[in-house]
């Protein structure tokens, strides 16, 4: 039996990955034209589509909203029973149907084009009535679905979804949607810190260990032990010269049998790694991950302003 779901699990993945390879074949200048229009229309994008078509449109219409289309879910066998009106004057409609010939799809369309706005369709048939009636078709055409019966819609309906991200990427770059733009509208979870969280929250939350170069050994290892992080920053003339770590203490000790006359100087390392404060702090731990250390020290134009360790990274969920 085992053996029998593997197979099946593969030639699934097989099927659709080909078919989705194949899509390229009809990305051409009416794919470029209907996006330009929808780029240039001054309406919302309304997505609509009847069943497993429907809960494509869902999602693309989710993937458009994050990344700067406004754009609603309208479900075509609710459009003719009073959803008609969520269609606005300059919104652009996009129909999704692998047939095009659906009986809701027959009765949408018409409404549609009398309401004179853009219709684009995604279909796998060019010659069906909504190949027909679209000012642009968008192939989504497959050869075959995985279902084995060439009935469940499975590598039709991921063909759409592919279709509906290959015009969100497009419109986010006319639109020139940036890391910036895309974290107002995901504050929430891991996704959003890595988009938003910055250096300066992480130092917030933290002591801000610091010695002077000729503070003893002995202090140092306090500052340390008590800012528990792990680490102290070695300060001269309000600049950074160095930087004492556990590491740093361990190789004293390993070295040195006597250390009550040797200070921080002595036995810091020089020319830390540090960070400006207002980075983000998903690029502090890219350095971190760079320099295999656990610690950086943050810079307030120049000056030192607070630790960043891989353990505050961690609970953010950033790592």
């Amino acid at each position: 039996m085992k053996e029998k779901i593997l197979t099946a699990a593969k030639e699934t993945i097989s099927i659709e990955a080909k078919a989705i390879a194949n899509l390229e074949n009809f990305i051409d200048s009416e794919f470029a034209e209907a996006v330009e229009h929808i780029y240039k229309a001054k309406g919302r994008v309304i997505v609509t589509g009847i069943g497993k078509s429907a809960v494509i449109a869902t999602k693309i219409v989710a993937t458009l909203n994050s990344t700067g289309t406004p754009a609603i879910f309208m479900h075509a066998a609710d459009a003719i029973h009073g959803d008609l009106g969520t269609i606005q004057k300059e919104d652009v409609v996009i129909c999704i149907s692998k047939s095009g010939n659906s009986p809701e799809i027959k009765v949408l369309v018409p409404y549609i084009k009398d309401f004179k706005n853009l219709l684009v369709g995604i279909t796998a048939d060019r010659d069906s009535f909504l190949g027909k009636e679209s000012d642009f078709v968008l192939n989504s055409y497959v050869e075959k679905e995985a279902c084995p019966n060439n009935l469940a819609p499975t590598t039709s309906t991921t063909a759409q979804m592919v279709i509906g991200d290959a015009l969100a990427i497009c419109l986010l770059k006319l639109k020139g949607f940036s890391r910036k733009d895309f974290a107002k509208y995901h504050p929430g979870g891991s996704l959003g810190k890595k988009l938003y969280l910055r250096v300066s929250d992480i130092t917030a939350q933290n002591m801000k260990p610091q010695v002077a170069p000729e503070t003893s050994v002995t202090d140092a290892i306090i500052e340390i032990s008590e800012k528990m992080l792990g680490v102290a920053a070695v300060i001269e003339n309000d600049k950074i010269i160095g930087i004492i770590t556990d590491g740093d203490i361990r190789r004293m000790l390993k070295n040195n049998t006597e250390f009550k006359d040797l200070t921080a100087r002595d036995i810091m390392s020089p020319a830390p790694k540090t960070i400006d404060q207002d980075a983000l702090a998903v690029d502090a731990l890219e350095m971190l991950e760079e320099n295999k250390i656990s610690q950086l020290l943050a810079l307030e134009n120049q000056t030192y302003s607070g630790v960043v360790h891989i353990h505050n990274l961690i609970r953010e969920g950033i790592l």
